[in-house]
């Protein structure tokens, strides 16, 4: 099984590489990591860096989209209670 590491473990090592105080291979040793994961990680922070800087909506629009989401849900456990007690079952 492959070694997991935190979210803020990967961005620190990433963030490490990027300064160009060390080499991946110095800071791969540094916090025993092999340098392929460093790669990978900082390949995906590079790719995946203008999704920080979307527009601040973007956030407010999933909550938004969630609570809308739980409301209906629990609109419609309420209809099943309802339909189940009309037609007489308690389970």
């Amino acid at each position: 099984m492959p070694k997991r590491y935190s979210p803020k473990l990967k961005f620190q090592v990433v963030l490490e590489v990027l300064t160009g105080d060390k080499t991946a291979g110095q800071v791969a040793k540094a916090y025993g990591v092999h340098p392929n994961s460093i790669s990978n990680w900082k390949q995906t922070v590079l790719e995946k860096g203008p999704e920080l800087f979307a527009k601040d909506g973007t956030v407010a629009e999933y909550e938004k989209r969630i609570a809308n989401l739980e409301r209906l849900l629990g609109q419609k456990e309420i209809e099943i209670a309802l339909l189940k007690n009309f037609l007489g079952q308690t389970t």
